[in-house]
């Protein structure tokens, strides 16, 4: 259902508040440079400090601007799932694709708790669900049996998986459904998840290298793994210069450089040090991303 680079967007704010124009003209860009799909309020749209008036803004917004041309999986994590349901009820409202699920976070759940988390959500809406993972944020693993366990639920679709361990991929292949969408949360580690049986990348890099990142995607699915490698090696010191400090600080230092967006996070992520500054151009000279 879901394949290729698809952008983990960030939220633009202007002054406090989401600056519509700026969050559509992401889109449009994205959508030209050939990108697949696209999340919106996710967690390097900094959906931990929208309320949930501007949650489903962003969302509104981008389905707006993509007006049908790719797909949207919105997201819709939170630590509790009374919440969680709200927000993919808010999703489906906004005409959106799907929502992306985060396990929940801080509380750390046990793996039958994570299960009961989604059956909840999957019972109280029939709306496409895509899995989150991602340890090193939440404080807790899904582990690949739990996947496999929830991946037969009705309307859980696919996963992004941000564990960086590449072992997983062909057990959720093995033991899910043949058309459960695997994607990568991790771009660094994005080129092994599609060697072993991937579909994708949801991905941060993909905000400020759109093309590349697309390019990347259509060669692997090709089956073109040396042209995949040489745009992954260009790429390299990009996917890390934007996690050099705490994202996605980075993500919109860069996007201000080539995009006609501020720079502005909400507190507590602060604004990237000089040089932090001097290590994103680095790599974006490096990438071609600042001709983008």
């Amino acid at each position: 259902m879901f394949q290729g680079s698809i952008p983990a967007l960030i939220t633009p704010f202007r002054n406090g508040k989401i600056d519509d124009a700026a969050m559509q003209r992401l889109v449009d860009r994205q959508v030209a440079a050939g990108s697949h799909g696209l999340v919106p309020a996710g967690t390097t749209g900094e959906s931990p400090t929208l309320s949930d008036d501007e949650h489903a803004r962003v969302i509104a917004l981008c389905v707006e601007a993509a007006a049908g041309r790719v797909p949207v999986i919105a997201g819709c994590g939170a630590a509790s799932t009374a919440h969680a349901v709200h927000l993919v009820a808010q999703a489906k409202a906004a005409r959106a694709d799907a929502a992306l699920v985060v396990t929940p976070y801080y509380n750390r759940p046990s793996q039958d708790g994570m299960a009961a988390h989604y059956q909840s959500i999957a019972e109280a809406t029939d709306f496409p669900i895509v899995v989150y993972n991602v340890p090193s944020r939440t404080g807790t693993d899904l582990l690949p049996e739990t996947v496999i366990r929830i991946a037969a639920l009705p309307g859980i679709v696919g996963i992004k998986d941000a564990s960086r361990d590449m072992g997983r991929v062909p057990r959720h292949r093995a033991g899910c459904p043949s058309s459960f969408a695997l994607l990568s949360g991790d771009d660094d580690s994005m080129l092994g998840f599609n060697a072993m049986g991937g579909d994708g990348c949801i991905s941060v890099t993909a905000n400020v290298a759109p093309g590349p990142c697309a390019a990347l995607q259509d060669a692997c699915r090709a089956g073109d793994y040396a042209a995949a490698r040489a745009i992954n090696d260009a790429l390299a010191d990009l996917h890390r210069a934007l996690f050099c400090e705490p994202s996605p600080a980075p993500t919109k230092y860069a996007l201000s450089l080539i995009a006609d967006v501020s720079p502005e996070a909400r507190s507590p992520i602060i604004p990237l040090s000089a040089a932090g500054q001097a290590a994103v151009r680095a790599a974006m000279a490096k990438a071609g991303a600042l001709d983008n």
